[in-house]
């Protein structure tokens, strides 16, 4: 496989509507991306007005990101990463991150989403010492997924798996986990799992304009309680400070102190 490189899919053929709103896309105006339509856009100022926040979470689950790419390149020493559900590039996007540290990192990305496919070419920059890739498939085929980083990563070597924001699109909890497992256990001791997702318990109003989304019958997202977030962790070595609100997560300094909020993350280490 070259340093940029499409794994072709089932999304590779399918049509782009943009005559109604998508998740991805409102999820990149909230970040201040450029990939999005007057149609997200409406949708993302009509779910902001009923919570403002949303812009606030958004951006924070970026920024957890960005922090626990560095510590994972900086004191843990992983050079490859697994992004699965990466979603559409926008600003330190995973391999911008630890290739600006470690310019020799390897970074897979995937994604089944005929959007993201469409701009996949934007994701697979790369230095010249790196690699960068993109897998078109579902979270749903853990064993395809690695399969397909294998020709990209060196999986015998620790490898960081990143599930930003995806984790709350599965349904079933059980089901969520086993996904996690599956995922784990083609990486050796001393990779790493990062998650951030959507959590319940901390912002009502956050809660109620999520849960009132999900019967828009758009794609749904669920809220999960902080244990069951926790919970993808289990057999992990949990980095500290643990699972948190993502902004309470290993904070750069800043003349304000970080507020909690309703989206919860954390970094564990395959033993």
């Amino acid at each position: 496989m070259t340093d940029h490189a499409i794994t072709p899919g089932p999304a590779a053929n399918q049509e782009i509507d943009t005559s109604v709103p998508h998740s991805a896309r409102i999820w990149n105006y909230w970040l201040g991306g450029k990939d999005n339509h007057p149609v997200d856009e409406e949708a993302g100022d009509a779910y902001s007005a009923v919570f403002p926040g949303i812009v606030t979470i958004a951006r924070s689950s970026r920024a957890f990101l960005r922090r626990s790419i560095r510590y994972l390149v900086a004191e843990a020493g992983v050079r490859q990463f697994l992004d699965v559900g990466s979603g559409l590039p926008t600003v330190d996007n995973t391999h911008e991150v630890a290739q600006g540290i470690a310019p020799d990192a390897r970074i897979v990305y995937v994604d089944n989403d005929p959007l993201v496919l469409a701009h996949a070419r934007a994701l697979l920059g790369s230095t010249p010492q790196g690699a960068t890739a993109y897998v078109d498939a579902s979270l749903y085929e853990p064993d395809r997924i690695l399969a397909a980083a294998a020709e990209t990563l060196d999986l015998a070597r620790p490898t960081a798996l990143i599930l930003s924001g995806i984790l709350g699109h599965v349904a079933d909890h059980d089901q969520a986990c086993s996904i996690v497992r599956r995922l784990m256990d083609g990486l050796p001791p001393g990779s790493h799992l990062s998650v951030n997702d959507g959590s319940r318990g901390t912002d009502p109003d956050y809660e109620q304009a999520q849960d009132s989304y999900n019967e828009t019958g758009a794609v749904p997202y669920f809220l999960r309680p902080v244990a069951q977030i926790a919970a993808y962790f289990d057999g992990l070595e949990l980095v500290e400070p643990g699972v948190v609100p993502v902004p309470l997560w290993r904070p750069e300094k800043s003349s304000s102190e970080p507020v909690p909020i309703g989206q919860h993350g954390g970094l564990g280490r395959k033993p």
